[in-house]
């Protein structure tokens, strides 16, 4: 019974945080939101006390539970290591162990975030690798499945669902979900859960605290014959048979062992109820705790509006490749507050990438920052009335403001560039720049201060102007636009 509520709990968190990643809508956050704001890692960065103690509690009295239930990454190891095991009989095997590898990772994992080296902390984070995976290998599936949808249901005259680009955000970030998939599968289907007793830092800590946890699993040695074959059921190889130890430590409750004793000789007890015996190992693993999800029904999806870039003439622009201006500093997203604060506290889990309507935040390529997300206005910009980033944000690196405030903040400014502007280089009217600036920041004036009825071309008040993009995004010139938007390395408000 056990192993079933465990089953079925980790099975609806894991499905309800891969949806997560997969609704490009962001309809699902207003509902199940709260399951990446539980995740261990992100709740630290986010000083959510409440959620820490929480976890910590757990684990004080079940084990390593947030292990085999909430984490995704874990779950996902889950499901690689059933599909390894299929025609396997006995498919594991116990093995020692190796603390001086996973306290040297734990270290490492440590000393990133003190520095703000958030491009490691991102590769070892578990619910980060698992939301890269999702955003990256995934989403695409999800959205290809919904434009096909979308098409047999245009020719049935219905617009129950409509298309959506699929793109690559970033090259290197995709290599590196690839990468740690394939590293997981490798793992998960040769020995189950390596990754999460070896290498991950959010369980090296759970799993010491897990030493000290209430209820743990035991075995009888009076009952129990050494068959071994809770050892080669368990995909922690975390029970020594001969020595009747199991390490809790390293158990990530899976229960398989109680389901497969024939003799009933392991127990999941309170450790005051645990029958003392000389070669007893005091360890623990963790029961499963069912969780309980409200279901909702989704709102309706909005249809998606067509930016419409115009021509010098007044019909529609060229399509010709467009090249991104490089940026002295890079954007971040309002709620951000600075760059620093962004390196600190991101996980680069890459939610508020999936969620984005604009198509604006995509992961950055920078060493220090590598797939943390930044702004680029190739294919959107970033539209005062949309707060979903803040809002899905576990971690704090993206704190929670109203579309009051985003208008007020400055997340960088514009910049002309006279060389590539259409009214001095084609002597042809354009102004688009200062006809959609949400925040009246652009205004045309005369191109030369003699001549009141020369082209007019652009001025920026850049204490107005609050980095939005709007400018940059709807500029016509190409290959380069004759005005982009310059980052600030601490927002501030106007």
């Amino acid at each position: 019974m056990l192993r079933k509520i465990r089953l079925t709990a980790a099975i609806v968190c894991f499905v309800l945080i891969t949806l997560l990643f997969l609704d490009f809508t962001g309809t699902l956050h207003g509902w199940f939101g709260w399951l990446a704001k539980i995740q261990f890692l992100p709740a630290v960065l986010a000083l959510n006390v409440g959620v820490v103690l929480f976890l910590v509690l757990l684990t004080l009295a079940f084990g390593r539970i947030y292990c085999s239930v909430i984490c995704p990454l874990g779950v996902f190891q889950d499901v690689i290591a059933r599909v390894g095991r299929r025609g396997k009989k006995l498919p594991y095997s116990y093995s020692p162990a190796l603390s001086w590898l996973r306290y040297g990772i734990l270290a490492v994992f440590i000393l990133a975030l003190v520095a703000g080296i958030g491009s490691l902390v991102a590769l070892l984070a578990p619910y980060s690798a698992y939301g890269r995976i999702a955003n990256n290998l995934f989403q695409p599936l999800w959205m290809w499945g919904n434009n096909l949808l979308a098409y047999l249901a245009a020719r049935m005259e219905s617009y129950a669902f409509y298309e959506v680009d699929v793109w690559m955000k970033s090259l290197p970030t995709f290599l590196v979900a690839l990468a740690t998939t394939v590293v997981l599968i490798v793992l998960a289907w040769r020995n189950g859960r390596t990754y999460c007793n070896t290498i991950c830092p959010v369980g090296t800590v759970l799993g010491f605290i897990s030493r000290f946890s209430l209820y743990r699993i035991t075995i009888d040695t009076d009952k129990c014959n050494g068959c071994g074959l809770c050892a080669r059921q368990c995909k922690a190889a975390c029970i020594d048979s001969k020595e009747h130890k199991v390490d809790g430590s390293r158990c990530v409750a899976c229960m398989n062992c109680l389901e497969v004793c024939r003799k009933d000789a392991l127990r999941y007890a309170p450790v005051w109820k645990t029958k003392k015996q000389a070669n007893l190992s005091r360890r623990r693993a963790l029961s499963a705790t069912a969780l309980v999800v409200l279901g909702g029904t989704l709102k309706a999806q909005e249809k998606k509006v067509e930016e419409v870039i115009m021509k010098r003439d007044g019909g529609l622009a060229p399509i010709k490749e467009r090249k991104e201006t490089e940026r002295l500093t890079a954007i971040v997203p309002p709620g951000a507050q600075s760059i620093q604060n962004m390196r600190h506290h991101c996980t680069a889990c890459q939610l508020c990438i999936s969620v984005c309507p604009n198509h604006v935040l995509r992961p950055s390529g920078g060493l220090m920052t590598l797939m943390q997300p930044e702004m680029s206005y190739e294919r959107g910009y970033c539209r005062p009335e949309c707060t979903k980033c803040s809002e899905v944000c576990p971690a704090g690196a993206i704190t929670l403001i109203t579309k009051a405030d985003k208008s007020s903040v400055q997340i960088g400014h514009a910049v002309w560039v006279k060389a590539n502007c259409i009214p001095l280089t084609d002597g042809v009217e354009c102004g688009n720049c200062s006809r959609h600036c949400p925040t009246n920041a652009i205004e045309m004036v005369a191109s030369d201060p003699d001549d009141p009825k020369s082209l007019k071309i652009p001025v920026v008040n850049t204490e107005r102007c609050i980095g939005c993009g709007a400018c940059e995004n709807l500029c016509p010139s190409r290959p380069f636009t004759a005005i982009y938007v310059e980052g600030h390395e601490r927002h501030r408000i106007i």
